[in-house]
């Protein structure tokens, strides 16, 4: 950015020092007042070139009063100045092109009354020259507005783009969400109800048993599904305070489940899961249970550790396991369709989240996942 604004400031001052050069050094070398309007020691023509000269520093901003003065000093002593200027009148002037034009004819008028040109050999070539410069500044000016106007048309289609893309995205997020509340809600409700009817006409206690199971497992399928449709529906908004949050099931239960079955697990929690989305608490429930059964399956024998750490603005869940001491149960192991974790980043990836997952160097496995704090959490039907 600085160098944006000195390099302007050092092509002017240069143009300063050549016009003051030029302009001075051929007074000197043809001191004949003769050919001058207004006869006067040639110091005084010299100190007129210089003060022309400097009028240049003015031609960025204030073009019109820059040629002006230099036409009324070219009265006096014809400004080599004036050569320079009628660039910066077309190039950065304001206003209609016949204001342009008859800034840049009392200009060269100016010039050829001041230096006499009808006693001189050659009064066309510094007309000429003028001419030219302002020229050249009408290109320029053109040129500079076209690359501006090319710049706002790719910065215009950028945004339309990205939109578009967004866009689409969005209608495909709710074409999802309706295909998910229609299709998959509708299915599980029956399986629900069935298994509610199961529970209360079979008099085995088992079967009874098992329903009651099912039911319930049900009841917490359709509470995520509806968080999740809440999610696709409403990216980047606020939870709707009409509907209660579902239970979100407790990380310490689902660590003494794995317990229970032979899998050393140390769990440590630091910060208010409360303040925590439940789409996001259930989706931290995901991660963690995913990964341990990953460690139950691949990595028998080894220990876990679970780490949540729930912060104002985010939440970070690292589970790690250490080096398994024997080969895992190759049934157990060829159990599943290995999507798991895939399956896992996207869900983090959709709440706005990231997820790692790899290898450590002492032969264990480790998951990481940092999600957002808040999330839209329910969707009003």
């Amino acid at each position: 950015m600085a160098r944006c604004r000195v390099l302007p400031v050092a092509v002017d001052m240069f143009l300063v020092v050549v016009a003051a050069v030029v302009g001075a050094g051929l007074e000197l070398a043809d001191p004949d007042v003769g050919t001058k309007l207004i006869p006067a020691p040639t110091q005084a023509y010299v100190a007129a070139q210089v003060l022309a000269a400097a009028m240049l520093l003015l031609r960025r901003r204030h073009p019109y009063t820059a040629a002006s003065i230099i036409a009324v000093i070219s009265l006096f002593a014809p400004a080599w100045a004036a050569v320079l200027v009628s660039y910066a009148v077309t190039a950065h002037g304001d206003g209609r092109r016949r204001r342009q034009w008859s800034v840049i004819a009392l200009l060269t008028v100016a010039f050829l009354v001041g230096a006499r040109a009808w006693d001189i050999d050659d009064p066309f070539t510094a007309p000429i020259v003028i001419v030219f410069g302002a020229v050249l500044g009408l290109y320029v000016r053109a040129r500079r507005g076209l690359l501006a106007e090319l710049t706002d048309r790719a910065e215009r289609a950028e945004r339309e783009r990205l939109l578009l893309a967004e866009q689409a995205r969005a209608d495909e997020r709710i074409r999802l969400a309706g295909e998910m509340h229609d299709v998959v809600t509708h299915r599980i409700n029956l399986m629900v109800l069935q298994a509610g009817a199961l529970r209360v006409s079979t008099t085995d206690p088992t079967a009874r048993a098992a329903a009651e199971e099912l039911r319930v497992t049900g009841c917490q399928a359709l509470a995520e599904l509806r968080d999740l449709v809440g999610v696709l529906r409403s990216e980047g908004g606020t939870p709707d305070a009409g509907e209660e949050p579902s239970a979100v099931p407790a990380l310490a239960e689902l660590v003494d489940q794995s317990r229970t079955v032979g899998l050393p697990v140390r769990l440590a929690e630091e910060g208010d899961p409360g303040a925590v989305a439940p789409t996001v608490r259930r989706t931290l429930f995901r991660v963690v249970q995913e990964s341990l059964t990953n460690v139950h399956k691949h990595a028998s024998g080894a220990a876990a550790t679970v780490t949540v750490n729930y912060g104002r603005h985010d939440v970070r869940v690292r589970v790690s396991n250490s080096r398994p001491n024997r080969p895992p149960d190759a049934d157990l192991s060829a159990a599943g369709g290995g999507s798991g974790l895939a399956g896992l980043r996207h869900r983090v990836e959709v709440l706005g989240g990231t997820m790692t997952v790899g290898a450590t160097e002492d032969g264990g496995f480790t998951v990481d996942a940092d999600l957002p704090a808040n999330v839209p959490t329910a969707v009003r039907r």
